[in-house]
């Protein structure tokens, strides 16, 4: 069955609001076997009318996002009625549902939100408990095709729209698409390789499994590997993946490393502390954002300047003058520093040159040392290069720093 949405808002073309809509229903359709084969966005106003009727054409399922509010913009009833040719009724129950929200919350009705009242006739009305705007459901024979067609109209807003998908509109799917999905989809995290070099790795025998369809994700400092198809299909992937990649798979299932990580210190009940020069506390932001950090995470440093460097962490003022901030020895310093300080199981540290000035033929902008203290074992530094705009070497940076945290735990007790 086809299934397409239609997004409508001018908000979303330009750039004033993120649309989080296709993420969403992407994810919630795929469980009952359902795949979105197209999104269109489309401005307030008439522009759905030529976006609604092409998917009437031919697409089992469509959903329409938006255009359900009381302001002159708002058209998503109006057009879908006339695209079906069904006259327009005010539903009682549904006028009475507005009039008493704004009852509760002590507010003036306009006449303009008894517009929202107005559904074509024969469609099923969505409670939306969260606003104003029900959602619609229609069904339309297309009599030419032989087939017939399922329309939803939701709401815009995320905060009325996804409680209506998962409450009201998945019981309707799941009956439109019994027996659950015939595929699954899995997610591989491969960190510290470019994409070109994980398909060079992994892609030919992937792609030799029958009925198995392989994609690729790129973000910094890690590829994430796609499969869908049957258990026994992604069964086989796993095990080729597995094989090629035994150290660079970091977990599976959309993880991203800093949860991998802090799951992890939890599992052995390990504490961390980090120093940040270049990254700023990007790294500590990334550790903290995950839940259940404050178990393992004790205290992040920013010691931009170096006089911060040796009164926060230590490090020898000669040290720093000898071989420069962003060097082998400040770095080890820097991460033995703040595991000492904290007191914690781990240390890890960064310094380098973000640029884009600050850099010497010795030192390019991009020059990167990470260190990571481990209380009663070695510490260890790694040199790299990210010449690259500030905010992907942070990025780079601190996903590097990271997984050589993972890396170090994988054989931890």
């Amino acid at each position: 069955m086809i299934v397409e949405v239609i997004n409508t808002g001018s908000e979303l073309l330009l750039g004033n609001t993120l649309n989080t809509h296709l993420t969403f229903l992407g994810q919630e359709l795929f469980p009952l076997g359902l795949r979105i084969a197209r999104q269109v966005t489309v401005p307030d106003g008439e522009a759905i009318r030529e976006a609604l009727a092409n998917s009437l054409t031919h697409a089992g399922v469509i959903l329409v996002t938006g255009g359900l509010g009381p302001t002159t913009d708002d058209l998503t009833r109006e057009i879908t009625a006339g695209l079906l040719g069904l006259p327009l009724v005010e539903d009682a129950a549904v006028w009475q549902a507005i009039q008493a929200r704004f009852a509760r919350r002590g507010l003036d009705i306009s006449p303009r939100n008894r517009r929202q009242a107005q559904v074509p006739k024969g469609a099923a009305v969505l409670a939306n408990p969260n606003g104003t705007a029900p959602g619609l459901y229609l069904r339309h024979a297309a009599s030419a095709q032989g087939v017939t067609r399922h329309l939803f109209l939701l709401p815009g807003p995320p905060r009325e729209l996804q409680p209506m998908f998962r409450e009201l509109v998945v019981p309707i799917l799941t009956e439109l698409a019994p027996g659950g999905p015939a595929f699954q989809s899995r997610r591989w995290l491969v960190v510290g390789m470019g994409e070109s070099n994980v398909e060079a790795v992994v892609g030919e025998e992937l792609l030799a499994i029958p009925g198995l369809e392989l994609g690729y994700c790129a973000r910094p400092g890690a590829v994430e590997v796609r499969c869908i198809g049957s258990p026994e299909a992604l069964a086989a992937a796993e095990a080729i993946i597995a094989a090629k990649l035994p150290t660079q798979v970091a977990g599976e299932g959309g993880a991203s490393l800093e949860e991998l990580v802090v799951h992890r210190l939890a599992a052995l009940g390990k504490t961390l502390a980090t120093a940040e020069s270049c990254t700023g506390g990007y790294l500590a932001h990334k550790i903290t954002s995950v839940p259940g950090a404050s178990a393992v995470f004790l205290e992040g440093f920013v010691t931009y300047a170096d006089e911060a460097k040796a009164r926060a962490l230590g490090v020898p003022a000669d040290l720093i003058r000898q071989h420069g901030a962003v060097s082998e020895p400040v770095a080890r310093a820097m991460a033995e520093g703040a595991m000492r300080e904290a007191n914690a199981a781990f240390g890890l540290a960064t310094t380098g040159i973000a640029g884009p000035g600050g850099g010497t033929p010795e030192k390019p902008v991009g020059t990167v040392f990470i260190a990571l203290a481990v209380r009663d074992g070695e510490t260890r530094v790694a040199k790299h290069s990210y010449p690259t705009d500030r905010a992907t070497f942070m990025e780079l940076t601190v996903q590097t720093a990271l997984d050589m945290l993972r890396v170090e735990l994988r054989t931890a007790t």
